[in-house]
């Protein structure tokens, strides 16, 4: 059965820095394609960026520029580095299987991890 734990969310101000992490157990994750995925109160949860088996990375266009996607295959976990934060990107984020062909399948949710912004 997959495990994913998220970890690294907490308070920050406005224009800090956060470093996620998602650690993958009973699946070697380096076989997906891996994103990370934020939800907010009362919104839909959303892809903010993605890591293919190769390495390409895509992101969304509100954190282009400022979040970084990462992974360390020995071991078994992706990254997110988010940079110069802002109020909106608050929201608890989660890992889970990246998109293959504009298709998704999903692993079961860990409890994801709570990011807040707020001065």
């Amino acid at each position: 059965q997959v495990q994913l734990v998220e970890s690294g969310g907490g308070l920050v101000r406005p224009g800090g820095s956060l470093r996620l992490s998602c650690a993958a157990s009973g699946t070697n994750s380096t076989l997906y394609n891996m994103g990370w995925y934020r939800q907010s109160p009362g919104k839909q949860r959303e892809l903010v960026a993605s890591i293919t088996i190769g390495g390409s990375t895509n992101y969304a266009a509100s954190v282009k520029g400022r979040f970084t996607i990462s992974r360390d295959s020995a071991k078994n976990t992706v990254y997110l580095q988010m940079n110069s934060l802002k109020f909106e990107d608050t929201a608890v984020y989660y890992c889970n299987r990246g998109p293959y062909s504009g298709t998704y399948v999903f692993w079961g949710w860990g409890q994801g991890t709570q990011v807040t912004v707020s001065s």
